[in-house]
């Protein structure tokens, strides 16, 4: 199957994922990936804007007494349909896959308000890339499809630069139609509905993404966050100084095998917690782990 610029019949390097036009293609867009952008070019721009301001939201409506927030944060996750003009994610036929919905929403307030509100007051939990170290059944695909309905304006100004550089997609009869999609609205905090003009690729409106912003696998998972950054602060934790001064330090395998420390989010919420009454960070440290570790598709693909 073509990919776009297969389709589109443009050559060499694009700035764009090239994506298989049919299908889902197996790469997620990550919050995290955008975030870390070198330049800050005006879509990277535009998407953490809406990523800040969407989630600060969120987070004031789950720490607030009145029954109306409460209600409204509810309501404002629960927009996250499939993005589908993408071809991201992980449908197994064409591009038709399960998408957020609203049970999504639904895990991911029960979240916040519940287990990981204690986050958000102390100030610790303040963006969309962390949601999936301690969010139940939020994994690459789901905060893949909610990271693009927040970014979507910023995906649809990207895709009409690129239109506007490359006239292949106005070539022949290949053609660009307007159409009304769901868009995040920072300055009135709402969703909003707005007239965009997308590519049509094989029947199906097309979404361009930077080529940096998709991923084989998200930056900051639960797992990852786990095996690195909680299984360190608990090694520091049972440390033990020798009488002759050398320090005995469990490994992180043995450490595995202990009921408390057993893989998953509830012990990533429970160690992150506990190390908050040491006034220790593990998010801010994980994400300087992952930060200082991130490479571009361009460098994952040249290494492989």
């Amino acid at each position: 199957m073509p990919t776009v610029s297969q389709y589109y019949g443009i050559l060499g390097p694009v700035p764009f994922v090239d994506v298989e036009i049919s299908r889902d293609n197996r790469l997620f867009l990550d919050a995290c990936a955008i975030r870390l952008q070198d330049s800050p070019q005006p879509f990277a721009r535009l998407a953490n804007r809406a990523m800040a301001s969407f989630f600060l939201e969120v987070a004031r409506c789950a720490m607030s007494s009145y029954s109306a927030d409460r209600d409204r944060g509810l309501d404002l996750l629960q927009h996250f349909s499939e993005p589908r003009e993408t071809r991201l994610g992980m449908a197994a036929n064409g591009i038709n896959g399960h998408g957020g919905a609203l049970d999504v929403g639904s895990w991911i307030w029960k979240s916040l308000t519940e287990e990981a509100e204690v986050l958000l007051r102390l100030g610790l939990l303040q963006e969309i890339e962390a949601l999936p170290l301690f969010v139940s059944g939020v994994g690459n695909d789901i905060t893949s499809d909610l990271t693009t309905r927040i970014v979507y304006e910023a995906l649809a100004a990207f895709t009409a630069a690129t239109v506007a550089k490359y006239p292949e997609f106005r070539a022949e009869r290949r053609r660009v139609e307007s159409a009304v999609r769901q868009v995040w609205d920072v300055d009135r905090l709402e969703w909003s509905s707005n007239v965009l003009d997308l590519p049509v690729a094989d029947g199906k409106p097309l979404l361009l993404v930077p080529r940096n912003w998709a991923r084989r696998g998200l930056l900051m998972t639960a797992d990852r966050y786990y095996g690195t950054t909680v299984l360190s602060y608990a090694q520091n934790e049972q440390t033990v100084v020798m009488p002759t001064g050398k320090l005995l330090k469990p490994s992180k395998d043995v450490l595995k095998t202990q009921a408390s420390l057993a893989r998953g989010r509830i012990t990533n919420l429970g160690v992150t917690l506990r190390a908050t009454t040491n006034s220790v960070d593990l998010i801010a440290a994980f994400k300087a782990f992952v930060d200082s570790r991130y490479e571009r598709p361009e460098e994952q693909d040249s290494a492989a």
